[in-house]
């Protein structure tokens, strides 16, 4: 079944956590005692209502705040898909919580409150989605219950959304406009006779409806090798295979390839899945891959077809979001990660400090703080095979890791 990841992102107040929570309810993804729990809790609270923010926020302090302050992953199933949810916190001092929750995914939901309209945090919150390259994005007008269901209401909230979007470079966003109220339940999953005006689908039946080839953004055919499989019984003597994920477009029995670094080249002869034989690998897919021609091949290298080779240098130049307390400056040294790959990195030039709510860049800084969104370049102990993180999200992208601590300290999309 297919898997569609979406990032949620709204600000303190706008029903991010309600919005999933009745989207669980709905679809009867709610455990029994979690059921249970959330009416109980209501009650106690003295709601007239269930508090579906319940289902999602599982810190003491995200209950009792009533905020959402760290990256939560929801599952459910329909008939047609399997969903995971990033529910990331909106507030500006979680930057990175939102760059983390919407990093690998293929879809968002921007939330808006309708009484409050677009504000600073909303062009924060569609900034890191367009940095991110995600293709498809909800724009949910929530509370609409509290505006009286009005049309005009949602007309100049999409207005001034539209004016956003004139701003982004990234252009090949779908973006959707769809008038909800997650505590009554208005086009979540049910549609609503609340606001006849409206012609469009729920926020489900938009989301049941995308094709993941077409949002996943996902670029041309990498397969970096995890683990090189010698079984070395009698039955397969002889086998050498490259075990695997498919990263990209699909990969085929004869294509020719590149084994990266050294730059052999051979053509694939079989593709296994356990123990069953495949014509082709797609996208996505964990495989064991085997070639006609005995190349030096090791974990750490990637495949990669003859004609459409990634970028191979010591150098590259990257967005930055930094997750730190201590600061980045120039100078200092960390460790990539890039794939399976780790290699040592000095931070060569910060260029300047963008500004996520789309009010420009600040040439004047030295160094990166926490929740700091940055252009910077790095220099390399050794070569890494790449693609700009526009063409290819997964191998454009890489993390930063503190040699010291050994803490995740940043992410990084490659530009060039």
């Amino acid at each position: 079944m297919e898997v569609l990841k979406i990032a949620t992102a709204g600000s303190v107040d706008d029903g991010k956590s309600t919005l999933i929570g009745r989207i669980l309810y709905d679809t009867k993804s709610l455990t029994t005692d979690k059921l249970e729990a959330i009416e109980k809790t209501s009650k106690q609270k003295g709601y007239d209502y269930l508090d579906f923010s319940l289902a999602t926020d599982g810190l003491v302090a995200e209950r009792e705040q009533g905020i959402t302050i760290d990256v939560a992953h929801i599952y459910f199933s329909t008939a047609k898909k399997s969903y995971i949810i990033a529910d990331t916190p909106g507030h500006v001092e979680y930057t990175r919580n939102m760059v983390t929750g919407a990093s690998t995914s293929q879809a968002a939901i921007i939330l808006i409150d309708a009484r409050k309209g677009v504000i600073e945090q909303t062009n924060r919150h569609f900034f890191i989605n367009n940095l991110l390259r995600v293709k498809e994005v909800v724009v949910a007008i929530n509370k609409m219950d509290l505006v009286d269901y009005s049309e005009e209401t949602y007309n100049a909230i999409k207005a001034d959304f539209e004016e956003l979007m004139s701003k982004r470079d990234y252009e090949n966003q779908n973006i959707t406009f769809i008038p909800v109220s997650a505590l009554k339940g208005d086009n979540v999953v049910n549609t609503t006779d609340k606001m006849p005006w409206y012609k469009g689908g729920t926020i489900l039946e938009h989301l049941e409806a995308l094709d993941l080839a077409a949002v996943s953004n996902a670029g041309t055919p990498r397969f970096p090798v995890q683990y090189v499989i010698r079984p070395k019984t009698d039955e397969f003597h002889d086998f050498r295979g490259f075990a695997g994920k498919v990263y990209g477009g699909e990969l085929s029995v004869g294509d020719a390839v590149v084994a990266l670094p050294s730059q052999t080249k051979s053509k694939i002869k079989d593709i296994y899945f356990n123990d069953k034989k495949f014509q082709t690998a797609s996208r996505r897919s964990s495989v064991t891959i085997t070639l006609e021609d005995e190349i030096n091949v090791s974990r750490g290298d990637m495949l990669v077809k003859a004609d459409d080779l990634p970028t191979i240098d010591k150098q590259f130049t990257a967005t930055i979001s930094w997750m730190d307390s201590q600061k980045l400056a120039a100078g200092n040294k960390y460790v990539i990660q890039h794939g399976v790959n780790k290699v040592l990195a000095k931070v060569d030039c910060v260029h300047h400090r963008i500004n996520p709510d789309y009010s420009g860049i600040d040439e004047s800084i030295d160094a990166l703080g926490m929740n700091d969104i940055a252009k910077v370049t790095f220099k390399l102990n050794k070569p890494i095979f790449f693609d700009a993180f526009k063409n290819h999200r997964t191998n454009g992208s890489f993390i930063l890791i503190d040699s010291q601590s050994n803490n995740t300290v940043g992410a990084g999309f490659i530009q060039e």
